[in-house]
């Protein structure tokens, strides 16, 4: 058995929380594979909404394992307060959830390291969620970092005050004014929490479940436009957030993976700072962000908004192998009569159809769409779609040569239909 992959294609925010709660009634485990609490999946149904950082999203499924990959760092404050929620609301989370020994633990002073720096960067700010996720990871990929498995060793508290210190010795460069006693007692409840949890050999765990012909679902957090190698480089994330994170996050084989789903929005959004080729800075741009509710899960910061950017879809969906593609917030689209996609960047007069090694200082080329003023939130079956977004949808179609088999037309998970299935 193959392991499906679920991931984003823009800068993040796409909802791919939304579309793992939908697909997981197909799946025996959902395992997140990458990033860390500054992702925000959103899921709605029977009028509750929910925001989950660290846990897979299929966490609300009865008889579905869900497992946090080696690739994920956890801060175990977050983790615990995300955890006793979903308690509280019902959800029996220490039977259905299991965490890899070798994910990487988010320290007190991670947090604070990630503050420092980002103050000190003045307007080249990278526009940080301040979570401690870039520390955590330079500690992993410098051979410092602390490990989930490390919790059940009796010196944990040794190793742990050991990073501490050295990170206390790096945080005098900087002019910046801390208290980590704010930070450490909760920080240590959550860890004493974590120990309750099943703490397992996670690439043992899930070959395991392929081998017996389980079906998996490697959720992956963030967008491809954010990925560190890929991605609009320094403004990216501090992980591999497309389809090879799904290898090296839960100790897969690239042989192994099956499907692979990539989502994006009908237009494009950003959070933070980096460049945005067909970000719209006028009234349009403003009506894009209230009618999408475009803020923030995590952060509450407010999207940058604009047309949706073929370029880039089709650079995303080369490096990830997309095999079906998922739109969402088709709906936010509904009151415009007259919408763009960018087909091609313009550059010093130069037309580019190849996603630039830098993109900024890009002109986009747009194409043109009637819109289809009709209330798509409403509509249950493909054969009620108006042709204005049939056409629209053809266009990508057509342009990416992948199909859409699911689109989202709201967010609570009954307003989707599936196409082509």
């Amino acid at each position: 058995m193959n392991i499906d992959v679920l991931l984003g294609l823009q800068w993040g925010d796409e909802g791919k929380g939304k579309i793992v709660d939908v697909l997981t009634p197909n799946y025996s485990v959902i395992a997140r594979f990458q990033g860390g609490p500054n992702a925000g999946h959103s899921l709605q149904f029977e009028e509750q909404k929910f925001v989950l950082h660290s846990i897979p999203s299929g966490i609300f499924h009865n008889g579905v394992a869900n497992l946090i990959g080696n690739g994920v760092v956890i801060d175990p404050t977050i983790f615990a307060e995300e955890s006793i929620a979903l308690s509280q609301f019902g959800v029996p989370i220490t039977e259905r959830l299991a965490i890899a020994k070798k994910a990487h633990l988010i320290l007190p002073t991670h947090r604070i390291i990630d503050a420092a720096t980002e103050a000190s960067k003045g307007k080249e700010k990278i526009g940080s969620t301040l979570k401690g996720i870039g520390p955590a990871y330079m500690d992993k990929a410098g051979r410092n970092g602390l490990r989930v498995g490390d919790i059940l060793s009796p010196d944990f508290f040794e190793k742990y005050t050991k990073l501490k210190n050295k990170h206390i010795e790096f945080l005098k460069q900087f002019d910046y004014t801390y208290h980590i006693e704010e930070y450490e007692p909760l920080w240590f409840q959550g860890v004493d929490y974590m120990r309750q949890f099943p703490v397992i050999d996670g690439e043992f765990v899930i070959n395991n479940y392929l081998n017996l012909s389980q079906k998996v679902l490697a959720e992956g957090a963030q967008g491809s436009l954010l990925d560190i190698d890929f991605g609009s480089y320094p403004f990216v994330t501090s992980s591999t957030t497309v389809c090879a994170g799904a290898c090296t996050g839960l100790g897969v084989a690239p042989s192994r993976i099956g499907k692979v789903f990539g989502i994006f929005k009908a237009y494009c959004t950003r959070v933070g700072s980096g460049p945005f080729p067909t970000e719209l800075h006028d009234v349009t741009g403003e009506e894009l962000r209230k009618m999408g509710n475009e803020f923030g899960a995590t952060t509450g910061r407010p999207r940058r908004t604009g047309w949706l950017d073929l370029v880039a879809l089709k650079y995303s969906i080369m490096i990830n192998g997309v095999s079906e593609l998922i739109m969402m917030k088709a709906d936010v689209l509904d009151g415009f009569d007259q919408i763009k996609v960018a087909v091609a960047y313009k550059r010093e007069g130069c037309e580019l159809s190849q996603y630039p090694y830098q993109i900024d200082n890009i002109e986009p080329v747009y194409q043109d769409f009637p819109g289809w003023r009709c209330n798509l939130s409403a509509l249950t079956k493909e054969e009620d779609l108006p042709k204005a977004f049939v056409n629209y949808i053809r266009f990508i179609e057509n342009e990416t040569g992948i199909p859409i088999t699911i689109i989202s037309l709201g967010p609570d998970r009954k307003q989707t239909i599936l196409r082509n299935q």
